[in-house]
């Protein structure tokens, strides 16, 4: 029995995520991929739905899979405003943060196997509710009471994960601190195995300068900070390699020897991961104790209603938030 079909009775919980953008289009392209193979209901308005759409409205997760074979699941929450592609309405903003704090309280319930959200528009949020996180992942650890979540990108070609996340460039030297990098790795470390089933991890750590500090001549932070918190890790028995100069640490014959690879910083990590993958990309929030996942893509506003949003990365978080919530259960989490 596959890691989808064990969870049947725990379908996954899918955000609206932002109107004016292609989460709706998304919603909709993600049932008419995956029907009842992989069962989740969608938190939201139906008035935001493309035209089309089949719509079986739920009064609770448990029924999802019995109305999934005869359209997208969807458990109403209604919103003041229509969407308007392009073009956010401020009055909808604190519903939309209201959907993702429903599908978190609905998985700690048990009422759902995992939680997948769909793209936000954070400037769109501040402006119309006054959030108050850089973003998704730091708001769900706000949700979950946890101290540290780490940010995974993932592919079948890559994981990567950046020890320092939404930071201007210019204070990324400022903000990575041993702590904070041995925080990054225990919890990758520990998420491959039980999130990924890696009974072994191997992970690769990239410097933070240009060739890994070139000695020093480029910076000190490989020899001061990050070498002493991986000798500090090797010691315990941990597979890591490091640090590396991270433009060479993403050619296929590289990948080939790590499980996951940790940068220090966003686009470091992001940009290997959108180049090798960009269609397929899942961000995952590992540390949290439940499982979220989230297509790697934003809102795209300037393609909203036009029916040309692409639905690969949305599936495949559907898919590993699946896998992943099994793997859990399998292990009495």
């Amino acid at each position: 029995m596959s890691a989808v079909h064990s969870e049947r009775a725990l379908p996954v919980a899918l955000t609206e995520g932002e109107p004016a953008g292609i989460g709706p289009e998304l919603a909709a392209k993600a049932w008419q991929t995956l029907g009842a193979s992989l069962p989740f209901f969608w938190i939201g308005d139906p008035r935001h739905l493309p035209n089309g759409c089949p719509v079986v409205e739920i009064a609770s997760p448990a029924q999802a899979s019995q109305a999934a074979s005869r359209g997208l699941p969807v458990l109403v929450h209604e919103f003041p405003r229509p969407a308007t592609p392009g073009r956010p309405a401020p009055e909808n903003a604190p519903h939309v943060i209201a959907v993702i704090r429903q599908a978190v309280e609905l998985v700690q319930a048990g009422q759902a196997a995992a939680v997948t959200t769909l793209p936000i528009s954070k400037a769109a949020l501040i402006e119309g509710a006054g959030f108050a996180y850089p973003g998704h992942t730091e708001y769900l650890a706000a949700l979950a009471e946890v101290e540290r979540v780490v940010m995974m990108l993932a592919s079948p070609m890559l994981r990567v994960v950046p020890a320092t996340i939404h930071i201007p460039l210019r204070t990324v030297a400022q903000a990575l601190t041993e702590e904070l990098l041995e925080g990054v790795l225990r919890v990758t470390h520990a998420a491959l195995r039980a999130d990924f089933g890696v009974e072994r991890p191997r992970i690769a750590v990239a410097g933070l300068n240009p060739h890994a500090g070139e000695g020093g001549m480029m910076g000190d932070e490989e020899a001061r900070l990050i070498a002493p918190v991986l000798e500090r890790l090797r010691g315990e028995g941990m597979s890591i390699a490091g640090p590396l100069p991270a433009d060479t640490m993403f050619h296929a014959r590289a990948r080939a020897g790590y499980d996951a690879a940790v940068a220090m910083y966003h686009d470091q990590a992001l940009i290997p991961l959108k180049t090798l993958d960009f269609e397929g990309g899942v961000n995952v929030t590992l540390g949290l104790p439940f499982v979220r996942t989230s297509p790697d893509h934003g809102t795209a506003f300037d393609i909203a209603g036009q029916g040309l949003a692409d639905v690969t990365s949305t599936v495949n978080a559907l898919r590993l938030a699946a896998e992943m919530a099994a793997r859990r259960r399998r292990a009495g989490w």
